[in-house]
C-alpha cells in the first residue's frame, strides 16, 4: 500500500465513487467501496480531518513508537486509576514495568496485557491479565 503525502479527500471519494459504480448495487465490493467512502468522511463530519492525518502519516512511519500515557508502580494503583473513570479504551500503560491496554468490556473496563516495544514475554505468560 502505497502511502500518498496530500491526499485530497474529494478527489479520493470521487475515485472510489466511479469505481463502486462498476459493480453492481448490493455487492460485496459495492458495499466494501461505498463503506470506504463513508469511513473517509468520518473524520469531517467530526471534525477530527487533522487527527486522521495525523494516524495515517504515523500508520506509515517505521518508526512509530507506541504511546505510553500512564505508569503505575503496581497493580492497585493501576486499579484505582481504572476505577476512577479516567481511562479511555485502548489505552496503553505500564504496570510494575510491564505493558497493559485498557479494553472495555460491557459495562466495565479491564487490562489486557500487551507488551510494548522491547518488553521480554515469558513464555507461560497470560495473554489476558484482567483483575
Amino acid at each position: 500500500m502505497p502511502y500518498i503525502a496530500d491526499f485530497d479527500t474529494d478527489a479520493i471519494l470521487d475515485i472510489l465513487n466511479s469505481i463502486s459504480q462498476k459493480h453492481p448495487e448490493g455487492s460485496p465490493e459495492r458495499d466494501a467501496i461505498e463503506l470506504a467512502q463513508i469511513a473517509l468522511i468520518y473524520p469531517r463530519h467530526t471534525r477530527k480531518e487533522d487527527d486522521f492525518r495525523t494516524f495515517y502519516r504515523n500508520f506509515f512511519d517505521p518508526s512509530f513508537k507506541l504511546k505510553v500515557t500512564h505508569e503505575f508502580a503496581t497493580r492497585e494503583d493501576a486499579d484505582k486509576w481504572l476505577a476512577s473513570g479516567k481511562a479511555e479504551d485502548a489505552e496503553r500503560v505500564r504496570i510494575a514495568g510491564k505493558g497493559f491496554m485498557v479494553v472495555r468490556l460491557p459495562g466495565r473496563f479491564t487490562f489486557m496485557r500487551a507488551p510494548l516495544e522491547g518488553e521480554e514475554v515469558e513464555a507461560d505468560e497470560s495473554e489476558e491479565d484482567s483483575e
